[in-house]
């Protein structure tokens, strides 16, 4: 019927439902197996008595509870009743139902046979597999009609992937980031580095000149709309928010009495960082694609597949790239690109042609743009490093070499004049530097001084044109102004926006940054405020496990190591005795201190993991603390584990001696719980048929034992409880070593239980004292928490007088449901119609709150105002 055979599991999970739904019957209805014309039973008369007496007040809430009692029991007696015997159904009455062999034709036999039983209970089962699996999307997997797929496709949702869970101890994927990094660091940057190869593959031996790197296709516009975003590919979510603000043909942003409208950008910008945790084909495709076609589709004849040969491929109709209309995206790689020595990011930016409606004519991982009216944008490839290469150097340097002029004048050479040179960025220009890390902020933060090559690239060669620096990396907003001074200015506007769609990051931290290049800043827009900023890290202590409980799995077992050996305490509870609770709070706490004596006195596991513990916290906490704090802030932080690990485990064991203490626990054995069921299946569940006898003889004896022992496995309290009572009397020597594991093994299943949430609360609640108070674990303190709102892109204007208009727009919330648009759906689409001409261009749109496009607000805008030519020609010596 389903054409194919049911799963294993979900027969073990419907026969589970319909036990309990059986056992949930029966207590209502009670044992029916009895014969029809049995009398009725005195407290079944007594009901129906009362309920003649009450017969006369029909509205009592007693009546109506009597009417609700007789109707059951019409429902039980009906439904539930015995199926008889074979005199009852004499059409059924064969061998093969009712057992007709077992009397050897002596007379027919009134017992339902345990063939019979089995079949009955196997079909019943199959046909509530059968129903569950149809009333669950079974019909879904089926094809449907044209119709019916209308339909359900307005009902669709998209697989967006979830953050990343960087607290996750069960995520292969972070522990392959780690090993990557380690591959990378020590391997490909310095060794074989991605950079070196490019530049040696590079078909122009003039690299200024080179069309890999260089593109001037957009120079010749008037006036031009373009964007920057950095770090996405985390969440779906929040990446396919700003995707979806990116892609829209036009943004109507209304504020107060202003309303302002924003054209898409022809040109987007992307700072790095693309997918997370580590460059894959999966990260890649289902973090950073994804939410891009979404936003934008590809064209018709694109296909995922599709490697580039000979780049830019242009659509069809399209003689040179100078004449294309649509978007287009220029990137550089992030420290996350480059965990795999950059593979990924060649094989899908430099080898591919679209990032869905955005066409990608970029060839290499770095790249130089001329844009209209003397403006210029550089995109470094930092690596792993913070620094660009020497083959990097070269050829921004020589784009930044003055253009050497000789004039010659004289009777003959009527001032004639020779040029130098090729196309460079001139005195009068202005230059937009991308990197992947704010090292302003970053060298900062952690008195250190990296990028020299970029620094001298910046005040040697480009010497005061450099009027934006741009970066990602921290995954929020801050903008830095130069205060003016009489100090020549290297970089007149620092601006770090790491909003595009992964975890936010804390601006608070970075609140006392002043100085970059020996000129002084102040700071102009921070999103989120400092204050929110601060506010937000509280998460930590409230959601801390909620948002990482896959860290469960690290904490309990790192808590039962700890105390591993103090398992059981025997002697530890003469506080029972004490006759006020100040003595027995007292005894408690000499407890306390007396196991944590025992730990580093007399235990090797718990004692290994102490000092594991201490290790791992001191080597925990940023270098950027001195060594002496560093090492108080671990030992603080290990004490507070190890504390709450030692009372988790008094407190248990405490619990266990009470039950016992109490008669609560080990009364009976190993086996209480299935003398208990073999009780309560005796009173209520009775076997008239003899089939529990059978299955006895059938299995000699198997059967019985197999039940006994697993209810056994199940029976944690009680087997923890007798073998406990056992060591404490003979010792552990005493158990098999089989025993002994089942000990530990049930003591781990209640402590890992009992110590989640405390490892969660403190483990939290250090990162919310760290970030807060001595502004460290800036990283630690937000990735924890998972953070998809505060999303924000910068887009540009350069105008027609050269200025150029800064204005960064933001979203607060991040959709977390989304549904089909009706627009876009309603919209004709022609096919090969390309995204970029649609009015509706993104497939989903938010289906609770506001949508990104009505949500969307101006956070920071400024203008940078062109650089006036200068009165004379340059100048130089000629050798």
């Amino acid at each position: 019927m389903a054409e194919k055979k049911p799963e294993l599991l979900t027969i073990i999970q419907n026969c589970a439902v319909i036990s309990i739904a059986c056992c949930v019957f029966y207590s209502h209805c009670g044992n029916r197996t009895v014969t029809r014309d049995k009398s009725i039973d005195r407290r079944t008369a007594s009901w129906i008595a009362f309920s003649l007496w009450t017969k006369h007040d029909d509205n009592t809430l007693i009546s109506r509870l009597l009417r609700m009692h007789k109707f059951k029991e019409q429902i039980c007696s009906s439904w539930f009743a015995p199926v008889g015997s074979a005199s009852d159904y004499p059409l059924l009455s064969k061998w093969a139902i009712y057992g007709e062999l077992s009397s050897n034709g002596s007379g027919s036999s009134n017992e339902i046979s345990p063939v019979y039983s089995l079949w009955a209970t196997f079909i019943g089962l199959y046909i509530a597999n059968y129903v569950v699996e149809r009333s669950t999307g079974w019909a879904l997997t089926h094809p449907l009609t044209i119709s019916e797929y209308e339909k359900l496709k307005k009902q669709l949702k998209p697989d967006f992937e979830d953050m990343v869970p960087w607290y996750s101890g069960t995520s292969t994927d972070l522990f392959k980031t780690v090993f990557d990094l380690m591959i990378s660091v020590t391997l490909f940057v310095g060794r074989f580095d991605m950079r070196m190869m490019q530049a040696a593959m590079n078909k122009t031996p003039d690299e200024a000149n080179s069309h890999d790197l260089l593109y001037d296709h957009l120079d010749e516009k008037d006036e031009l709309w373009f964007d920057f975003i950095a770090d996405t590919g985390d969440g779906g979510n929040s990446t396919y928010a700003v995707a979806r603000l990116l892609a829209q043909p036009l943004l109507v942003i209304k504020s107060d009495d202003s309303r302002q409208t924003f054209p898409r950008g022809q040109l987007l910008l992307i700072g790095g960082d693309l997918a997370y945790p580590n460059p894959s084909s999966f990260s890649y495709e289902r973090r950073f694609f994804c939410p891009f076609e979404y936003a934008l589709q590809p064209p018709a004849w694109y296909k995922p597949e599709h490697i580039a040969l000979e780049k830019p491929e242009l659509p069809l109709g399209v003689s040179e790239l100078r004449r294309y209309r649509g978007p287009q995206c220029f990137m550089i790689p992030g420290n996350h690109d480059w965990f795999d020595g950059l593979h990924t990011f060649m094989r899908y930016i430099c080898h591919k042609s679209w990032l869905g409606g955005w066409f990608l004519p970029q060839k290499k991982s770095y790249f130089a743009l001329k844009l209209p009216n003397g403006w210029w944008v550089f995109g470094l490839d930092q690596a792993l490093h913070g620094d660009i290469d020497v083959y990097q150097f070269k050829f921004f340097a020589e784009l930044c070499r003055q253009k050497t002029t000789l004039k010659i004048t004289g009777r003959v050479f009527s001032d004639f004049i020779f040029t130098t040179g090729s196309m460079q960025v001139g005195e009068s220009d202005s230059v937009i530097v991308i990197t992947h890390e704010p090292n302003w902020l970053l060298d900062w933060y952690w008195g250190d001084n990296t990028g020299a090559n970029v620094a001298y690239l910046i005040r040697e060669y480009l010497r005061g044109r450099c009027k934006l620096r741009m970066a990602g990396d921290l995954h929020h907003y801050m903008r830095h102004s130069c205060v003016e001074s009489k100090e020549p200015v290297h970089v007149h506007h620092l601006l770090v926006n790491g909003c595009g769609g992964a975890f936010l990051h804390p601006t608070h931290v970075f609140e006392n940054f002043r100085a970059f290049y020996g000129n002084k800043y102040e700071t102009k827009s921070t999103y989120p405020s400092y204050n929110d900023s601060s506010k937000i890290a509280l998460g930590n202590i409230l959601k801390f496990r909620r948002k990482n409980w896959q860290f469960d799995v690290i904490g309990g077992f790192v808590y039962f190591v700890l105390v591993f050996s103090m398992f059981p305490q025997c002697d530890s509870f003469r506080i029972l005795h004490e006759d006020s609770w100040a003595g027995r709070v007292n005894g408690f706490f000499i407890a306390m201190w007396n196991a944590i004596f025992e730990i580093l006195e007399r235990s090797y596991v718990s004692l290994a993991g102490v000092v594991t513990l201490l290790m791992v916290s001191f080597f925990f906490v940023p270098t950027k603390l001195s060594r002496r704090r560093r090492a108080l802030l671990g030992f603080l932080h290990a004490a507070s584990h190890i504390t709450s690990a030692v009372l988790l485990m008094l407190l248990m064991e405490l619990a266990i001696e009470i039950c016992i203490r109490n008669h609560l626990l080990a009364t009976s054995g190993y086996h209480t719980l299935y003398e208990w069921y073999r009780k309560v299946e005796s009173e209520h569940f009775p076997d008239p048929t003899g089939l529990r006898a059978r299955l006895e003889h059938w299995t000699f004896g198997l059967y019985p034992a197999c039940i006994k022992y697993l209810m056994s496995a199940f029976d944690v309290p009680e087997v923890m409880a007798v073998t406990r009572s056992t060591i404490c009397r003979k010792g552990i020597e005493s158990l098999p070593r089989g025993g002994a594991i089942i000990y530990y093994v049930c003591v781990f299943l209640y402590f890992w239980v009992l110590s989640t949430p405390v490892v969660s609360l403190v483990f939290g609640s250090y990162l919310y004292v760290c970030i807060n108070w001595f502004h460290i674990h800036f990283d630690e303190a937000f990735s924890s928490l998972r953070i998809a709102n505060y999303k924000a892109f910068t887009r540009f204007h350069i105008k027609k007088n050269g200025d150029l208009e800064v204005f960064t727009l933001a979203v607060d919330k991040v959709p977390k449901d989304w549904m089909l648009d009706p627009d876009w759906d309603m919209e004709p689409k022609q096919p090969f119609q390309m995204s970029y001409t649609r009015k509706f261009p993104s497939k989903w749109r938010s289906a609770s709150g506001l949508d990104p496009i009505n949500a969307v607000r101006i956070i920071d805008q400024f203008v940078i105002p062109r650089t006036p030519p200068s009165p004379t020609t340059p100048g130089g010596s000629v050798r």
